[in-house]
């Protein structure tokens, strides 16, 4: 195997098929007490994008060195960034791909008091277009994202919820989307799009949640509603707006959550 053409925080070239294409895969991984959180699922899904799109992967050591070093922060966000790499004549790829590997680590403090209190989330005008060849990983084209968030400026909402071109929820604009019917647990099956974060794969294998479809339509009526990460954690949401900003829903806060505190535990928050 080809060892990266780069590493660390550098300049990217001109040529580079990622700047260029969106020709790459990317990981955002919370480092806690210099250890990452959930490296194993986020080392998965890392395999799974490099497979649908043909990008040679990496060997263990050259990705565990990423974040091996001071382990006196408590909290960082380690970000890992692999395209192909440069070469090729337009959209078709170089007879040989060198991997172009850049990786970031930042200080980060999660918001407790979104844990504690609640967000208020809002509905996405944007649609996101279904491509199961894309669906679950998390590809450099984030566009669709992007847009989305360009939708509101308000800091009081947390965050977006975008449906697909159906009218079924798929996800926030960062982070994955649960909800609770007849005290069960369901987050969005992602086999046409959208991204299937690692702290969601976990619940997902503990048996702690089960896919299912939810629409537009039948939102407003779940009994509890949360946004969540990895890197965040969970944020129960209090309450649901429109596009255009009209109460669509509210949720009272629950003095014992059980979702939030399994999911927390497995992200080691006390």
């Amino acid at each position: 195997m080809l060892p990266p053409a780069l590493s660390d925080d550098q300049s990217v070239p001109f040529d580079d098929r990622g700047l260029a294409y969106g020709d790459g895969i990317f990981e955002t991984v919370l480092l806690r007490d210099g250890a990452p959180v959930l490296w194993r699922y986020h080392m998965a899904r890392l395999a799974q994008g490099c497979q649908r799109l043909g990008i040679p992967l990496l060997s263990q050591e050259v990705l565990d060195a990423t974040w091996q070093g001071d382990p006196t922060a408590e909290f960082e966000v380690l970000k890992l960034i692999l395209t192909r790499g440069s070469g090729g004549r337009g959209y078709a790829q170089p007879e040989q791909v060198t991997p172009r590997l850049l990786s970031r680590r930042t200080p980060f403090q999660p918001s407790v008091k979104r844990w504690q209190e609640g967000v208020t989330v809002r509905l996405c005008d944007l649609q996101l277009a279904r491509q199961p060849r894309l669906a679950g990983i998390k590809h450099l084209n984030r566009l669709e994202n992007v847009l989305a968030r360009r939708e509101w400026n308000d800091a009081t909402i947390a965050e977006g919820l975008l449906a697909d071109s159906e009218g079924l929820i798929v996800e926030a604009t960062s982070m994955n989307v649960f909800w609770q019917q007849a005290g069960e647990v369901f987050t969005p099956q992602l086999d046409q799009c959208g991204v299937a974060g690692t702290l969601r794969a976990v619940l997902l294998e503990e048996g702690a949640v089960a896919e299912d479809a939810l629409t537009l339509d039948q939102l407003a009526d779940v009994e509890r509603l949360w946004v969540a990460n990895s890197v965040q954690g969970v944020w129960p949401v209090t309450k649901l707006l429109s596009a255009s900003g009209s109460l669509l829903q509210r949720w009272s806060l629950s003095h014992s959550d059980p979702f939030q505190r399994l999911a927390h535990q497995l992200l080691g928050v006390v």
